[in-house]
């Protein structure tokens, strides 16, 4: 679970919600197309893990997804459930679910959870987790903010002065680099392919944003590929 957000930071009072919903149309259909080029499977079972209140529906649709989620706080599962964004929902840790069976899960998803998991404890014991849980030929899928963008670069400076939750709303914010989750799914026996989903910035001006956009598409060149604001790592079993 993520360490409280304080919603009077900084960037978010500069930020009109118009701004916030265009980032978020732009990025769910790019996470979308970037999962049906890449993924190399049409259905299955997926497990969301720390799914909070967005498990990932948008990228795993009714019926041939079936989407198992689980968070820490008992109240984001079973709302997940209730809305039709899951077909199941439990209470868990990510890392430490030991209670699942191996091998039971295509898909094991980690939508903008490991920069928080990172705050408090290693990655490996979440990598290591996604291995054990996949079927032959299934994947881990992580989408995660990128140090190697301005933006994330930004956001760690604020983090190292101490001045997070004042800046973004939050001190577990944790930007990675391409480098450490193409390391991380290595050492799990885990073959990794990461893509940019997007270089454009919430805090943008709509406009500027869906200028940006045009340049999503370059974002599985060999070079471009590691400098997108958001990257998507798709590490294979």
């Amino acid at each position: 679970m993520s360490e409280a957000y304080t919603a009077e930071n900084l960037l978010d009072r500069r930020t009109p919600p118009e701004r916030l919903a265009t980032h978020y149309e732009i990025e769910q259909e790019r996470e979308r197309l970037l999962l049906a080029a890449r993924l190399g499977r049409t259905g299955g079972e997926v497990l969301a893990v720390g799914c909070g209140w967005h498990p990932g529906r948008h990228l795993f649709p009714r019926p041939v997804w079936r989407l198992v989620a689980t968070d820490l706080d008992a109240a984001k599962p079973a709302a997940a459930v209730a809305r039709g964004e899951a077909d199941e929902g439990f209470v868990g840790r990510a890392g430490a679910l030991d209670g699942l069976p191996a091998a039971s899960f295509d898909v094991v998803l980690y939508r903008l959870v490991l920069h928080h998991v990172v705050y408090a404890e290693p990655l490996g014991p979440c990598f290591r987790e996604a291995r054990r849980l996949l079927r032959p030929g299934g994947a881990l899928v992580a989408i995660e903010p990128n140090l190697w963008h301005p933006v994330g670069l930004g956001l760690a400076l604020a983090n190292r002065l101490g001045a997070g939750t004042r800046v973004h709303g939050t001190p577990d914010d944790i930007p990675l680099s391409p480098r450490r989750l193409a390391a991380e799914s290595r050492a799990a026996g885990l073959a990794p392919e990461l893509y940019a989903v997007t270089y454009g910035w919430r805090r943008l001006p709509s406009s500027w944003q869906r200028r940006l956009a045009r340049l999503d598409a370059a974002g599985s060149a060999p070079v471009a590929r590691q400098l997108g604001h958001t990257l998507m790592l798709i590490a294979r079993g």
